[in-house]
């Protein structure tokens, strides 16, 4: 059985938290995806100021279940006065992000780099 371990990946560069979905967003299950945001909320708790950039490179479309997780990010991101942003995004995926505008809470980059370094600031 997979674990939000094995779905998401985690990388740190620079102190910058870097999340990648490791596989098919939507075959997950509702408890894996709510392991995964607690995974993810202990992660971004170890930092004073969280900037968090989330790789949707892997993502064509996501389910509200999904939409849920990257919610729950975000607040947990925003109550220690950090910031999120997402990147790589498809274009069926910028669409629904458009269309529940979401666009309007997150910034949308093209490339990690840019993602990362509008954060980093």
């Amino acid at each position: 059985m997979a674990s939000a371990s094995d779905v998401f990946r985690v990388e740190l560069p620079g102190g910058t938290i870097v999340i990648s979905p490791a596989g098919d967003i939507e075959s997950l299950s509702a408890d894996l995806l709510a392991e995964a945001a607690e995974m993810m909320t202990e992660l971004i708790e170890t930092h004073e100021s969280p900037m968090l950039v989330i790789d949707l490179s892997n993502v064509p479309s996501c389910s509200s279940v999904f939409m849920s997780f990257l919610l729950r990010c975000h607040k947990s991101v925003k109550s220690r006065s950090g910031e999120m942003v997402l990147c790589r995004t498809s274009r069926m995926l910028r669409e629904l992000l458009s269309l529940t505008r979401l666009d309007t809470v997150w910034a949308v980059y093209e490339t990690r780099a840019e993602a990362i370094a509008a954060v980093d600031g």
